[in-house]
């Protein structure tokens, strides 16, 4: 059962990679299961800390969301708050915690493969569930991300900017994560208040603990 779950992992790993240029993907997911040879852990380590390097790259958005547009993508995630059912759902775990010395942390992305290589937005089907560990280790879910990959893969162009609740995408940025391409995308802090904003890509109120 687990080497099956592994090379399924894998493989919509591999589907993220191929859609979206990031080849790196394969290599994370195997990694996290422990099948990767020496040299891909040690690119995803390189990977880890360039992508570290990236995250101020984020333009702060201290708005919020209407009452009933909140209420729409907490009703459509409620369940993903049990990481269980997210990963049911087919959302993949990612390994790393993503924070800023600065402005707080995002946490740990969970992403469903197929929702983020499909072009269409669903305000329903997030492509990213973002979790946050409490004092025992336990996974909560904070916010929510939906994610488009840059059409051009070019940091120099925005013309591809998706909207969604009348609010532009952050981006174009680089990957936060091993694999991950240069991407737009927007957080909502549904399920933890965040002094920075609803729409902010960070929270000071998260914190990433070795």
């Amino acid at each position: 059962m687990l080497r099956r779950r592994t090379i399924q992992r894998v493989a919509m790993a591999a589907a993220v990679a191929l859609t979206t240029g990031g080849p790196v993907a394969l290599a994370s997911a195997a990694a996290h299961d422990g099948t990767a040879h020496a040299a891909t852990s040690s690119a995803q380590t390189t990977l880890s800390a360039q992508a570290a390097t990236h995250y101020t790259s984020h333009r702060d958005r201290p708005g919020s969301l209407t009452a009933a547009q909140r209420q729409v993508i907490r009703d459509a995630t409620a369940r993903y708050r049990n990481v269980d059912n997210a990963v049911e759902a087919g959302y993949l775990p990612t390994d790393v915690c993503v924070a800023d010395p600065t402005l707080g942390g995002m946490g740990y992305h969970y992403v469903n493969p197929d929702l983020a290589t499909n072009p269409n937005l669903d305000p329903t089907r997030p492509e990213v569930l973002v979790y946050a560990r409490d004092h025992h280790s336990r996974l909560h879910l904070v916010a929510i991300e939906y994610f488009k990959a840059d059409a051009d893969q070019n940091l120099g162009t925005d013309d591809d900017r998706p909207t969604l609740f009348g609010e532009p995408f952050d981006g174009p940025m680089l990957g936060h994560e091993p694999g991950q391409p240069i991407h737009y995308d927007l957080h909502a802090w549904v399920w933890r208040p965040n002094p920075a904003g609803e729409l902010a890509q960070f929270n000071p109120t998260v914190r990433c603990t070795s």
